[in-house]
Formats: structure tokens, C-alpha cells, sequence
């Protein structure tokens, strides 16, 4: 049984690699719990006895109701503030970082997915801002760290004030609850004391978020205590009279329920925090209280989010139909980012909406009204494809959080045909309205989904399929609460009348079913699809643009692996290739002008227009300024061996190992050879037995992308040096030379298994004096991977890897012996990288770029 440290990392491994299932999992086991606890606790509640309890709350209830909301949101926006002078003081004004505060709760309220909505939107400002990426993780973490401050303090509070009401507690032993109240709120003034002693920082695995001071704490303990009881306080007031439970307990209950629903990964929480409030106060058997919670709903997750569409549809249309001044464009950059997750959740919310609809009985005398203008056929499809609308637009939400064109399209026009059947189902006008307000908000934003990505829409996430089976299971259960009174009978599916609203709602739930089973199937079946290499067919210009290059590894463009982006005056490329959800282009632009920025940022448009990442293997330093301001990232794969032709000989005690080779070469009988392009081709067989052999011996397979690989014809198309014993090819190296005779390089270089053991040194050693003899000013020796990286605490986590990988991973690679073995010819080393976006986008172009090479975790560092 393992113990100790080696246990913890396995623990760790499993979680890394489960926990993207793990936690949605978790969620919709959530979800059904809700359903459960809903079904136990409202089974002797009336639908209609609920909607009228709802139409009765008193009209001052409601107003105090809206007050505490904006109290509540208000306390919010200071979560932000202090976590960004904490990690970034002084870099961001504080309305910006208050407004952002205040926004992102707003989204990730309404919809859930608080990395996808608020997360995304402190990322576009605050990187927009020039705050590093780990710096806006650490911002985002303090602000988690202050929302659950909140809890606890509430929780502790609760437990403190009336310990002898608190659910559960009060069954065991209420000195429990104290206890444990007073031992929270000891901790906090505890964590309060030991902030005030100086800077703080906590460590969690990798991850170290700077702690602010207890000024800084106190101020978000304290905006998070107003936030939490301002909410919980619009939740109270709607409640009726006969709730008795003390605002203490009924805080410590709303605390707990919204952590639940956080859990539950349902947006909003939607079920699942209504059934812990339910459960938790024993509300089963009061429609009034449930009525409030409805309203809950209304006022502090629909009407803020709601505000906040309308609010950013009239300032676009202000800023696209006025001359404004810089500080209202400001004003306007921070909030162009809220469009995607707006939309997205508008359409989401738009679905949830049109299930719901579909899940209660539709009023008698609008049913009566539409039977006398629409046959009943019409009536029966339009419940049905209104239903089938709904999940769709749940499903395709996600697309227009992503800015695709297609999803745009497709939501269009579902909110068209859904306004269209919400008229034929039931005349629900009010749906209709929504739903046709929504598509005007599409239109008006219309340029910010522009991304057409190569596969479409793709599989869903597993969070975002969570999210909908939990609403699919409210929208059902919704359903059988509200016709709890018909008598279910095998005939009552294939019962077809105006009044029947019972079977149509068991047909539709059929048809919500089959597509949410759909969308699991083609997530589970293609999410972790990879994209296998293609032949691509080679543009005609390209072969006169690489044969006119000055960098080498342009040859690589006759390989057929790659697709091309071609310059407008066909006179220059970028190679590329799908790989994953990356884009990954081959070094950089290829042409008259090397490095062209134009034709850079046309492949970092196309990229970002199919939704996929931007990434550039094996950029040299020059080149860096140009990607830095496309807002990607530069990491240092190795370094790049070049031998100084012009001063290139075999004298001198350093050159003895290879004069050694080559007199050793020549004593055995070697014969070095280059044979031009055009008299390769018979030479091929032999050659492919060479090379077959090397393979097995090395027990490796063909690379691609960045290295070539034996296809005939490739090898073809270039001179190839080889070395002959008693006439018999024993190794060879096809070479690359630029147009300018600037760089000579080898691609393939391979040799037989009973070749000599100096055979490699005489090869290399004979082809540097032959570039020399040719007129050529550098030998390219190709990269010493992780050679050059630093090892200081202070350089970034990559740097520091790379170089522990470099000296402790000799089991792994021979990085310290390629190294030596290029250094015998006395090379110039030039570093090289990866560019690529930030964050989690890192690893993942990483891993992109290492399954396009050969699929091993280290191959993206070599050549």
C-alpha cells in the first residue's frame, strides 16, 4: 500500500485527469437530489396555488426587495477593488475594477460557468489593463477568497446568535453549533491578527495568492457580510408571516444553499439552491414561501442580469451613432467583452424559459382563442417544436460564448421560430416578445460573432452538458408537479385535444430527452478527437518561394503535411497545421521580406476567426517583438547549434576528435559523396533500407511538421549527401540550402545499424567542409532541446522545468549529450521558441504542437 508522498501524487494524478468529469458528475447528482427533495417536500402543493401566491406579495415588500438588491451588488463591486490594489495596486482605476466586480457577479449569477463568464470578463479588462495572466488568477482568487470570508462569517454568526434553531444541529446538541460558531469567528480574527503582521501570501500546490493586509481583509469581510445579508434580507422580506424562522438561521440556510447551488452546476443554481431552502426552513407545505422564492429569482438573478443587457444594447447603440469622448470609449472597451457571455446566457436563459413554459399548463381561455384560429394538428407540432427549440438553444449557447457564426445563425433563427411557436402552442405572447427581443440583440451584435471554426460548433463541455441535463430534470419534474392531479394511463401519450396539456407535456419531455441524449453522445464520442495528418496539396507558388528562400527550413513546405496562408501577391506563406484546438505555424512568414507582420497577424485573424488558438514552433529572437504584441507568449525551447563556415578547418588540438573521424573514415574505406536533386531518384530503394533500419534501431517512427520524414517524393526535391562502404550506402543526410547561401542544413540523417560508430562525425565533419567549399557562411547543426534555459527562483515556471528536465532527465533523453556532441564543432547558439497564447492556453498548444510532431511529451522540444 503506498504512503507518504508517492500516494499524495497519485491521488493528485487521478484528480487532474478525472476531475473535468468529476465535478460535472457531481453536479448532476445534485440535480437529482433536487429533484427528489422537490418531489418529497411540495407533493401536497397546487402549481395554481403557487402562481396565486406569487401574484399577492405586497408591492412594499417588493420595492425594499429591489433595494437590498442593489445594496447586495453594490457590496459586490468591492470585492474587486481590494483584490486588485492587493495584487496590482495602482494599475487599475477602481471604477473599472468595481464595475468589473459587479458585472462579472452579475453574468456568472444568472448563468453559473464563473471562469467562463466573470472569470473571461476580469481576463479581457484586466490583461487589456497590461496585468499579467497570473496576476488576474490571483485577483479572481482573492475575490473567491473574500465571497467565501462571507460565508463563513455568516455561518459562524448563525451558528453563534441561534444555535437551538439551526437545521440539523438543533437535533444533535445546540453547545455543538456554539462551539463551532465561536471557533469560526476566533479563526477569522486569528487570520485578521496574522494579516496585519506584514505581507502574507498562501500556497495552494502551484498556485500562491498574495493575501491583503487586514485593512484590505476587514474591508472584504465586512463588504462580503453586507453583500451576503443584503441578499439574504431580499429573499426574507418576500417571505410571508407564517415563516418564523430567525433571520440568524434563515442566513446560515441561504449561505448553504447558495454553495449547493454553486455545486450543482445548474446556472444560477436554479433548483438546486430553492430545494436546500425548502428542506432546509421545512417551506414543503407553504405556497406562500415558495411563491417568494420564485420572486427571489425574479428580482436578484433575472432583473440585474436583464438590466445589464438592455443597458449595453442602448450604450452600442450611443457609441456607434455619436462622437463620444475617450473616457465613454473606455467605458466602452470594458464593457464589449460582457457581449459573448450576455448573449449566451439571453439565449440560455431564452431556453430555460420555452422548457419551462412547455412544463405548465396553458391558460384555458388563450387555448380556447387559438382553437378557433389554428387547427389542432398546428397546436400539437408547435408544443413540440417549441420544446425541441429550447434545448437547442441550451446546447447552442455555448457556441455564442465561443463568438461562432454558426451559432449566431442557428440562435437567430430559433429565436424566430421559437417567438413563432410560443404564438401557436398557446398564445404566450409574453415568450414571443422575449424571444423576438433577443433576436434583435443578436442583430445588433451582429460583427462580434464573426469565428467559423473548421468543425463546427464542436461537443459541448462536461460542464455545460451538466448544466443542461440538471434543467432538463427542473423543466421534467416541473412538468409532473404541475399535472401531479391527472391519472396517468398508457393511453394518455397518444391523447390528442385543446385541453390535453398533460400528454403534450409528456411528448415534448420525450423529445428533450432524445436531444439531450444526443448532445451526451457526440461530447462523450468526439470530445477528445484527434485530428489525424492529411496530404494537403501544394500551392504552385509556393516551391518558387522556397526555392528563392533565406531560411532552410522552408523545405519543409514540400513535405504535403501543411496547409498554406498565402500572402495577397502570392509572393510569400505561412505553413501550417491543425492540430487540436491550435493553429501551429511552422517559424513564421516565409517570403521577400522575412517575418512579415501583415501576413503574421492574417494568420493570427484566421486563427482567432476559427475559434481556435494562435501558436508559432521555432521563432528566432528577432522575431519576438512582433508576437509579444499579438498578446501571445514566448517560450524557449533550446538553443540552435551554427558553425562559422569561414573560419571553419580541421587544425587545432579542439578539431582533434574530428580530424580523428575523418582520417578514421577514410582508413575504413568511407566514401562521402553529394549527389544532386535530380539524380536521387534511383537511389531511393536503397536509401528506404538505410532508413527503415535506423528506425527499428532507434525503435521510433516517422515525425512530421518540424521534421521530415522518408516520402520519396520529398526526398527528391534535394541533394543528399551519403557515405559509402565497399559501395554500399551505409548513411545519408538530404540537405537544405538557402537561396543566398547563408545557411547550409541537413534534414534526415540517418545511417545502418552496422555502420561505423564515427560514421555520424565523418558525415557532419565532410559536410561542413563541403558547405564551406560551397560558398556557404553557416552550418546549421539543428537545437540542442532545454539547453539554455535558466534555473533562477525568479524565472518563470518554464525556464525553471526545462532546465531541471535538462540536467535530472538523462532516463528520459540525452539533452546534456546532444548538447556535447554538437559543441565539438565550436557552434554559435541561438535560442529559439514556441509562441503561443497564455494561461491554460500554454499547456494546451503545448501538448497541440507535441501530438502534431509525434504524439511523445517530448518531442516539442526538438528540432
Amino acid at each position: 500500500m503506498l504512503r507518504g508522498p508517492e500516494a499524495r501524487r497519485q491521488m493528485f494524478g487521478f484528480w487532474s485527469r478525472y476531475q473535468h468529469f468529476a465535478l460535472p458528475a457531481a453536479g448532476v447528482v445534485i440535480a437529482i437530489v433536487t429533484v427528489v427533495v422537490l418531489q418529497q417536500f411540495l407533493s401536497e402543493l397546487s402549481f395554481d396555488r403557487v402562481m396565486v401566491s406569487a401574484s399577492e406579495i405586497p408591492a412594499k415588500h417588493l420595492m425594499i426587495a429591489l433595494a437590498l438588491t442593489v445594496v447586495s451588488f453594490a457590496a459586490v463591486a468591492f470585492y474587486d477593488v481590494v483584490a486588485v490594489e492587493t495584487i496590482a495596486p495602482g494599475r487599475i482605476p477602481k471604477f473599472v475594477s468595481a464595475s468589473v466586480g459587479a458585472a462579472g457577479y452579475a453574468i456568472s449569477n444568472a448563468l453559473g460557468f464563473s471562469l467562463l463568464t466573470g472569470g473571461m470578463l476580469r481576463y479581457r479588462i484586466y490583461a487589456g489593463e497590461g496585468i499579467a495572466l497570473s496576476d488576474i488568477g490571483r485577483i479572481i482568487g482573492t475575490s473567491w477568497l473574500a465571497i467565501w470570508f462571507a460565508f463563513t462569517v455568516m455561518i459562524a454568526l448563525g451558528l453563534v446568535l441561534d444555535p437551538a434553531r439551526t437545521p440539523f444541529i438543533d437535533q444533535i446538541d445546540p453547545r455543538l453549533g456554539l462551539a463551532l460558531g465561536i471557533v469560526l469567528i476566533l479563526s477569522i480574527g486569528f487570520l485578521v491578527g496574522w494579516l496585519s503582521r506584514g505581507e502574507r501570501t498562501l500556497t495552494i500546490g502551484r498556485f500562491s495568492i498574495r493575501l491583503p493586509n487586514s485593512r484590505g481583509a476587514l474591508t472584504q469581510i465586512v463588504a462580503g457580510m453586507v453583500d451576503v445579508c443584503a441578499a439574504a434580507g431580499t429573499l426574507y422580506v418576500l417571505m410571508p408571516d407564517t415563516v418564523t424562522t430567525s433571520p440568524a438561521v434563515f442566513a446560515l440556510v441561504f449561505v448553504v444553499a447558495t454553495i449547493i447551488g454553486i455545486a450543482s452546476h445548474a446556472p444560477g443554481g436554479l433548483g438546486a439552491f430553492e430545494a436546500s431552502m425548502i428542506a432546509g426552513l421545512g417551506l414543503g407545505t407553504n405556497p406562500d414561501a415558495i411563491a417568494a422564492l420564485l420572486a427571489f429569482r425574479v428580482i436578484y438573478t433575472l432583473l440585474p442580469f436583464l438590466i445589464a443587457i438592455i443597458g449595453i444594447v442602448a450604450f452600442e447603440i450611443y457609441v456607434r451613432h455619436a462622437h463620444v469622448s475617450q473616457r465613454v470609449l473606455s467605458a466602452g472597451r470594458i464593457l464589449e467583452p460582457l457581449i459573448p457571455p450576455l448573449a449566451a446566457g439571453a439565449t440560455f436563459l431564452g431556453g430555460i424559459m420555452l422548457l419551462l413554459s412547455g412544463s405548465i399548463p396553458r391558460a384555458a381561455e388563450r387555448l380556447d382563442l387559438l382553437s378557433d384560429l389554428l387547427p389542432l394538428p398546428f397546436i400539437e407540432v408547435s408544443h413540440l417544436a417549441a420544446s425541441f427549440v429550447g434545448i437547442a438553444m441550451l446546447i447552442l449557447a455555448r457556441g455564442l460564448a465561443r463568438r461562432l457564426q454558426q451559432a449566431w445563425a442557428a440562435s437567430l433563427i430559433l429565436f424566430i421560430l421559437g417567438a413563432v411557436f410560443s404564438i401557436g402552442k398557446g398564445l404566450d405572447w409574453e415568450d414571443a416578445i422575449v424571444l423576438l427581443g433577443l433576436s434583435a440583440i443578436l442583430i445588433a451584435f451582429r460583427a462580434t460573432f464573426y469565428r467559423r471554426p473548421i468543425e463546427g460548433a464542436g461537443p459541448l463541455s462536461w460542464g455545460w452538458l451538466a448544466s443542461v441535463v440538471s434543467i432538463v430534470a427542473i423543466s421534467i419534474w416541473l412538468g409532473f408537479f404541475s399535472y401531479r392531479d391527472v391519472d396517468y394511463s398508457n393511453q394518455l401519450f397518444w391523447q390528442f385535444a385543446i385541453d390535453g396539456d398533460a400528454p403534450r407535456f409528456l411528448r415534448a419531455s420525450i423529445v428533450i430527452l432524445i436531444a439531450t441524449a444526443a448532445a451526451a453522445l457526440h461530447t462523450a464520442v468526439n470530445r477528445n478527437a484527434i485530428d489525424r495528418k492529411q496530404r494537403v496539396e501544394i500551392p504552385p507558388a509556393v516551391s518558387a518561394i522556397v526555392a528563392s528562400s533565406n531560411v532552410t527550413y522552408a523545405a519543409l513546405a514540400m513535405l504535403g503535411d501543411k496547409q498554406f496562408l498565402m500572402s495577397p501577391d502570392d509572393r510569400g506563406f505561412i505553413m501550417y497545421a491543425r492540430s487540436g484546438g491550435s493553429f501551429i505555424a511552422l517559424g513564421g512568414p516565409i517570403g521577400p521580406i522575412e517575418g512579415d507582420t501583415d501576413l503574421a497577424w492574417a494568420f493570427h485573424d484566421l486563427a482567432d476567426r476559427s475559434a481556435v488558438r494562435t501558436a508559432f514552433y521555432g521563432v528566432q529572437p528577432g522575431q519576438l517583438p512582433m508576437y509579444l504584441d499579438m498578446g501571445l507568449v514566448a517560450l524557449k525551447l533550446g538553443e540552435i547549434a551554427r558553425v562559422d563556415l569561414m573560419g571553419f578547418t580541421l587544425d587545432g588540438p579542439r578539431r582533434q576528435p574530428l580530424r580523428y573521424a575523418d582520417r578514421r573514415a577514410e582508413k575504413d574505406g568511407l566514401i562521402f559523396e553529394v549527389i544532386k536533386a535530380n539524380q536521387v531518384a534511383p537511389l531511393l530503394a536503397d536509401l528506404r533500407q538505410v532508413s527503415d533500419a535506423w528506425l527499428d534501431m532507434k525503435a521510433g517512427s516517422e515525425k512530421g511538421f518540424s521534421l521530415g520524414y522518408f516520402e520519396n517524393d520529398y526526398l527528391s526535391k534535394f541533394d543528399m549527401a551519403v557515405i559509402r562502404q565497399q559501395g554500399r550506402i551505409i548513411a545519408f543526410a538530404n540537405l537544405w540550402g538557402s537561396a543566398d547561401k547563408s545557411e547550409l542544413t541537413v534534414d534526415l540523417m540517418r545511417h545502418a545499424p552496422d555502420a561505423p560508430k564515427i560514421v555520424m562525425d565523418a558525415l557532419l565533419t565532410r559536410l561542413l567542409l563541403h558547405g564551406k567549399a560551397q560558398g556557404y557562411r553557416w552550418f546549421n547543426l539543428g537545437a540542442a532541446p532545454l539547453s539554455g534555459l535558466s534555473a533562477n527562483r525568479l524565472a518563470s515556471r518554464w525556464n525553471r522545468f526545462g532546465s531541471f528536465l535538462y540536467r535530472r532527465g538523462q532516463n528520459l533523453y540525452r539533452f546534456d549529450g546532444l548538447k556535447a556532441f554538437k559543441d565539438k564543432f565550436d557552434p554559435v547558439w541561438t535560442p529559439h521558441y514556441f509562441i503561443c497564447p497564455p494561461g491554460l492556453d500554454t499547456v494546451r498548444s503545448l501538448f497541440d504542437v507535441t501530438a502534431l510532431i509525434s504524439g511523445k511529451p517530448l518531442e516539442l522540444i526538438r528540432k
